[in-house]
């Protein structure tokens, strides 16, 4: 497939996609007339639309690519993530959709501040957007992985055009743009995705039936450790970091939030949640079913699979797209890569911008800035928001598994947001000195585990005996319980002072 005409004909079907997508978003582009416009959409798109741009965040190329390594490198395990999305949602459309309609506010971190202080918003500002750039970095390595083979481009110099290219889009654009965008984007992905799991097991000899036989010789399809284990990958810890993480999403995520705002209604906003969350469970299925049919197709080809991509689960799927798809499929299935990749990435890139003029520049520097003032803002940020995430795409190029660091970079950065957005919301004593001690503990917990692991000589005894996807677990519920207990003893300590009879009393 490694020819000139099999390369023009895929780089033919993603310039007709890119063009696509061009298209739309100069479309959208002329309905952004105001700092609103480019952070809400005038608050009139509908509920479908924004239920796959909804979907297309969850979907990246972590989804399209790290999540078929991680299958074909192991079993289905972190499948156990996809199944916490129901419940999450449930709690979503249940609280959170309507706690942020009544507030219109964009940024998701304003009533943070309102609630504890302004050191609170800052703080969940900050690590929204360290988890972003990691994020952002994260899709964009592995984009540059499935490129490289079919352009003959080193990863670093794709990264690089990669990110500009993002940019420019992300900066013309807007959250109309992105969501529109993303509408079209969801359907490319989800046909690639069928189509390279037709193509794999029916590739193998004996056919689907056969291949999902071996498979299961195998324990491809195990969900790996039921143990009540702490330290392992087991479904438990899985399931909770997904739990966590879900609620952080739809609770506190700058990249959901702002979507809410975009709805028609609160009815429609409803809806789109449900629309994500449940299209999300088995197309993700999809990319494991990818991940699982890459083991079972070069299983049955002993010798094919070169030993240095082998070594390397995240090349496998982009070296088979290079070398075992016509280039048609082969073309709409770097698409479809490219088009998770640009729906995650733009999302992430504009809401941090949003944040940056909303928390930081608003707030701080100029509150009672023009419209104007306000869309230059926003499109400078996002500048500087990609140019940091290219930069984290960069230093991506060292580690084995993309969706590993993914997730233990997720649970880090996200430090105590999620805790510091419950205990708000839960406990009504919490005043800000609570909120501060509880955010404390939260860090010592989250940094404990992050950095203990490494530890040797007399500290090796203090490592953390914990998984590191229960970071973001255990450093939620240290904010949010030292905090409730911080509130609680404080209140105690107020009401027995109220109680207790004055020392001297006017005659």
């Amino acid at each position: 497939m490694n020819t000139r005409v099999g390369a023009a004909s895929e780089l033919a079907v993603i310039a007709i996609y890119l063009a696509s997508l061009v298209a739309i978003g100069l479309w959208a582009a002329r309905r952004q007339r105001t700092s609103d416009d480019f952070m809400a959409s005038g608050r009139r798109m509908p509920g479908w639309a924004v239920g796959l741009s909804i979907f297309g965040t969850y979907v990246s190329s972590i989804s399209f690519l790290a999540i078929p390594s991680k299958a074909y490198a192991s079993n289905w395990n972190a499948w156990v993530f996809s199944l916490s999305i129901p419940l999450t949602a449930w709690i979503a459309v249940r609280w959170f959709v309507p706690f942020y309609r009544a507030t219109r506010s964009v940024s998701s971190y304003e009533h943070l501040e309102q609630r504890f202080g302004a050191w609170a918003r800052t703080y969940a500002v900050v690590c929204y957007l360290l988890t972003q750039l990691a994020r952002s970095g994260t899709i964009m390595y592995l984009l540059a992985l499935a490129l490289a083979p079919l352009t003959g481009w080193s990863v670093s110099t794709l990264i690089v055009v990669t990110g500009a290219v993002v940019i420019v889009y992300a900066v013309v654009g807007g959250i109309e743009a992105v969501i529109w965008t993303d509408v079209l984007q969801s359907v490319v992905f989800i046909v690639g995705a069928l189509a390279c799991v037709a193509v794999l097991f029916f590739g193998v000899p004996g056919g689907p039936a056969h291949a999902i036989e071996l498979a299961m010789t195998d324990r491809k399809f195990s969900f790996g450790d039921w143990s009540t284990s702490l330290g392992q990958s087991t479904v438990w810890v899985v399931l909770m970091y997904g739990i966590f993480i879900n609620l952080q999403n739809f609770g506190i995520d700058q990249t959901y939030v702002q979507r809410y705002q975009t709805a028609r209604s609160e009815d429609a906003a409803r809806r789109s949640v449900w629309l994500g969350a449940l299209l999300y469970v088995p197309i993700s299925a999809a990319f494991f079913l990818i991940g699982t049919g890459l083991f079972v197709y070069y299983a049955s080809r002993p010798g094919v699979l070169p030993p240095t991509v082998a070594a390397t689960p995240d090349t496998v799927f982009p070296y088979f797209i290079d070398t075992a798809l016509s280039p048609a499929l082969a073309g709409l299935v770097l698409a479809s890569v490219f088009a998770a990749a640009q729906s995650t990435i733009s999302s992430s890139i504009n809401s941090s911008a949003t944040l940056l003029l909303c928390d930081v520049y608003v707030r701080y520097a100029q509150p009672r800035a023009t419209d104007g003032q306000r869309l230059t803002v926003l499109r400078v940020a996002t500048l500087v928001v990609g140019l940091g995430g290219t930069g984290a795409a960069l230093a991506m190029m060292r580690i084995r598994s993309a969706l590993d660091v993914w997730w233990q970079l997720a649970g880090i950065f996200s430090g105590g947001m999620l805790g510091l957005f419950l205990l708000g919301r839960l406990s009504r004593r919490a005043r800000g000195q609570d909120a501060a001690l509880g955010v404390a503990a939260g860090v010592l917990i989250i940094l404990w585990m992050t950095l203990s692991p490494s530890w040797t000589g007399s500290w090796a005894s203090l490592r953390s005996p914990f998984h590191s996807n229960l970071i973001i677990v255990f450093g939620t519920t240290a904010v949010l319980a030292v905090g409730a207990i911080s509130a609680w003893w404080r209140s105690a300590i107020t009401d027995s002072a109220a109680r207790r009879p004055d020392a001297v009393r006017d005659p």
